[in-house]
């Protein structure tokens, strides 16, 4: 469908449509889809069985004193071919649980898998629930999700709630009531992961729709 053709939004900003409707499967942004669970659900140990590391020297600021061992660590999740990177320690164990964390961030945002919201508001994605994604929604379901970068579960917040937000046409308002929170907590929870906030506004963008601020 051409960006035309989508509904025009109000430039301000806010999710305030009148009448905020569920966009049908085929109008939603096209974005990489793969199976549930999805990767920033899985347990970390899991998760690296479908990873390849490799280190690198890394030069860093200090002169003389910098970084010349290959302390570096970028990791690449093989079956979408999504690498992420550490190389600011000079401590190689440091700079790969780094990376982990920063590849958790990575998959979060740029995968997608089938959201239950369609289901709960008739456009279906069949098939959707999935046990372990469904575990997430059940703890972090009602809370503030007002979570610090390092902590391990908001990674896969983040990756549910940007799939709900994918399947409503990056509308918090149809969102926040499948989660019992307010669309403030949501809006305040992309602010703080610049990428997935960059996200939700593309697909805003895609629907005709200002972005959130």
């Amino acid at each position: 469908m051409s960006e035309s053709s989508h509904p025009a939004g109000k430039p301000s900003g806010k999710d305030s449509d009148q009448s905020p409707a569920m966009p049908a499967a085929d109008e939603r942004m096209p974005l990489t889809k793969v199976d549930s669970p999805h990767p920033a659900v899985w347990d970390v140990d899991e998760l690296l069985k479908q990873c390849d590391f490799r280190t690198q020297a890394r030069g860093g600021p200090g002169g003389q004193h910098r970084n010349r061992t290959a302390s570096g660590v970028f990791v690449t999740f093989r079956p979408a071919e999504i690498t992420a990177e550490a190389t600011e320690e000079r401590n190689q164990h440091r700079n790969r649980e780094v990376a982990i964390r920063r590849l958790r961030y990575v998959l979060a945002v740029s995968l997608r898998t089938p959201s239950p919201l369609a289901d709960a508001l008739g456009a279906s994605d069949r098939g959707s629930a999935d046990s372990q994604e469904q575990a997430v929604r059940d703890r972090f379901r009602g809370s503030p999700l007002k979570m610090a970068e390092g902590n391990d579960a908001k990674p896969a917040v983040l990756a549910l709630l940007l799939n709900d937000l994918h399947a409503a046409g990056g509308q918090p308002s149809l969102v926040a009531p499948f989660w019992k929170v307010s669309t403030s907590r949501i809006a305040a929870c992309l602010r703080s992961h610049h990428l997935a906030m960059t996200l939700v506004n593309r697909i805003r963008q895609h629907h005709g729709r200002g972005p959130l601020k």
